[in-house]
């Protein structure tokens, strides 16, 4: 009985063991593409966080010093890498770094926005100092007395936008009470 005994603890310590030891001869393996990706999302994903972008990786030989710490260097490890990089297809920016939180069409998307805002050059203005002033007027007239308004030398720099709604105009102005006295003063 004492032998079986022995036996029966001894049995759960070697299949420990082997556990033990095959989890660690998996860890050292090539890792699979998948896995490759999911880490260089996540070395990304850190350089993003803590720098405010990437700085640091363009191609896949910047991520082999990471990988090589955890798997054992090999021209498998490295061709690994190098089809996590191409199947993950992110783009890069101006400098070549990989941007890892964007599609090439979005890129390509806020690359437009982009152009297009400087040629509009566009700003943005807070409305927190502003003023609104509704005008009521007809429905059918708002965009007429909108383009008359927006023309008009008497209303230069009274108001900052106007806006169009259902039943009247909308204006967004730092001189609230001089705008009131000139619109006042033309409506009969």
């Amino acid at each position: 009985m004492l032998a079986e005994s022995l036996t029966e603890h001894e049995t759960p310590k070697k299949q420990r063991r082997v556990f033990m030891e095959s989890d660690k001869t998996s860890l050292r393996k090539n890792p699979s593409r998948e896995t490759c990706e999911n880490i260089i999302r996540r070395i990304l994903m850190t350089e993003i966080l803590e720098k405010g972008k990437n700085e640091h990786f363009r191609s896949a030989a910047d991520f082999m010093s990471y990988f090589e710490s955890l798997y054992p260097a090999s021209s498998a490890l490295t061709k690994q890498v190098q089809r996590a990089i191409k199947s993950l297809d992110m783009p890069k920016d101006d400098y070549g770094y990989f941007i890892p939180n964007k599609t090439t069409e979005q890129l390509a998307h806020e690359r437009d926005l982009i152009s297009l805002f400087q040629k509009a050059e566009a700003s943005v203005v807070s409305l927190e100092e502003y003023d609104t002033l509704f005008l009521k007027a007809d429905r059918e007239l708002c965009s007429y007395l909108i383009h008359v308004l927006e023309n008009s030398s008497l209303f230069e720099g009274k108001y900052l936008t106007i806006q169009q709604t259902c039943n009247g105009l909308i204006f967004y102005t730092k001189n609230r009470s001089q705008l009131e006295i000139l619109l006042n003063s033309l409506i009969v």
